[in-house]
This record gives C-alpha cells, sequence and structure tokens, in this order.
C-alpha cells in the first residue's frame, strides 16, 4: 500500500485556519473573551479622559492601539491554551505537513479573530470619541500593526503555552518585542488624525511594513525549532 501523499503547503496551511475558525464558531471562547475585554478598555477610558476636545483627540491612537494590544494578548493566550489543553497542537505536529503550514495558518487565525474584534470596535471608538477612524490611511496602519502583532505573537504564545505561568509569560515575552510596532503604529494613526502631510507619516508606515517582513520571517524560520522543544 502506497503512502498517503503528503498535502500541499497551502491545502494544509488552510486546513489549519479552518480548524481554528470551526472551534471558534462551537466554543466561541477567544472571540468573546477579546471583544468585551477590547469594549470595556474603550470605554473606561472614554469615561476616565474627561478631557476637552482637542486634547482628546491627541491620545485617541494610542488608547486605540492599547486596546488592540491587550486584546490581541488575551486572543493568542486563549488560541494557544486551547490547543494545548486539547491536544490539538500534538495532532498538528504529527501530521505530515510542513510545520511552516501550521505557524501561517494559526497566524491567519489569530489575524481572522483581531481583525473580527476591530470591525466592532473601530465604529464604536469613533462615537464614543467623537472622531472618524475610518480612513484608509488608519485602516491600513491597523492591518499592518495587526499582521506584525500576530506574526510574532503566535510564535511567543507557542513557546509560553507549554510552561505553567503562560498568562503571566505572554505579556512579558511579548510586549517588549512589539514596542517598535505599536509606537510605530501609534504615531502612523495619529499622523492620519491629524492630517500630518505624508512625508510626516511615511517614516512611521515604512518601519511597520520593514517590522512585519523581518519578524515574520524570523519566526516563520524558527517555529519549526520552538515547537520540538
Amino acid at each position: 500500500m502506497k503512502p498517503a501523499a503528503k498535502p500541499s503547503f497551502v491545502k494544509a496551511m488552510l486546513a489549519v485556519v479552518w480548524k481554528d475558525l470551526t472551534a471558534e464558531l462551537r466554543s466561541r471562547e477567544v472571540f468573546s473573551a477579546m471583544l468585551i475585554f477590547a469594549l470595556l478598555v474603550v470605554l473606561i477610558f472614554n469615561f476616565a479622559l474627561e478631557l476637552e476636545a482637542g486634547t482628546r483627540a491627541s491620545v485617541t491612537s494610542g488608547v486605540l492601539w492599547v486596546t488592540f494590544t491587550f486584546a490581541g494578548t488575551i486572543g493568542l493566550n486563549r488560541s494557544m491554551a486551547q490547543e494545548k489543553d486539547r491536544g490539538c497542537m500534538d495532532g498538528l505536529l504529527m501530521a505530515p505537513v510542513d510545520r511552516s503550514a501550521i505557524y501561517l495558518g494559526k497566524v491567519i487565525g489569530n489575524l481572522l479573530f483581531m481583525f473580527a474584534v476591530e470591525v466592532v470596535v473601530i465604529p464604536l471608538f469613533s462615537v464614543l470619541y467623537n472622531v472618524n477612524l475610518l480612513k484608509p490611511g488608519l485602516l491600513l496602519v491597523v492591518l499592518l500593526g495587526s499582521v506584525g502583532y500576530s506574526g510574532i505573537g503566535t510564535l511567543l504564545a507557542t513557546m509560553s503555552v507549554q510552561t505553567r505561568t503562560r498568562d503571566m509569560l505572554l505579556p512579558i515575552l511579548l510586549f517588549p518585542v512589539v514596542i517598535p510596532l505599536v509606537v510605530a503604529a501609534v504615531k502612523a494613526s495619529a499622523g492620519y488624525l491629524q492630517a500630518l502631510p505624508m512625508t510626516d507619516i511615511q517614516p512611521w508606515l515604512t518601519l511597520l511594513i520593514v517590522y512585519d517582513v523581518i519578524f515574520l520571517s524570523v519566526a516563520w524560520m524558527v517555529f519549526d525549532f520552538v515547537v520540538e522543544e
């Protein structure tokens, strides 16, 4: 009997994405936790920052990315904890597929969860803070920031989920690494909100793109070694 053919890279990656989405539709644990936390952060900052309109506008981008960062961390923790607790990760690693396909599938799944939360949070944020966040440039920044955050976050979540203190360890590992990403995202978002010239925004956009390319590439290359440990 011939051995089963090895699935193609794309099919394996899409299978991982489909598995994550199907599991989430059944349990709704990851999206619910992320969304509730994000909404609470938005509401708390809305009532805590009783500032004049001009001052409030200047802190909008910072509050927005604090919300996305913390909600994304919760999503990464819950997503990988489910894989570990249910034994799904062991099954994935035993499958005859390229490990990098597993990594990219997990990144896309986590990214879709972030996008789902952002679709809800951005309009609500616009209403509460009386600022238009539905700008093409700003949405591009959200896209680039989310991609980089999910890329490096998935790798670090895979590392920390093996420990007993995974809920505490992931933020400790992740936040120092994503500081350049968050700073660039905040600066670029503020630039679009304040209608600054493109010459002021371009360096931060370039930093976001370079960060995404470098860290996604590094994470893709070392994922195989991380899951072997």
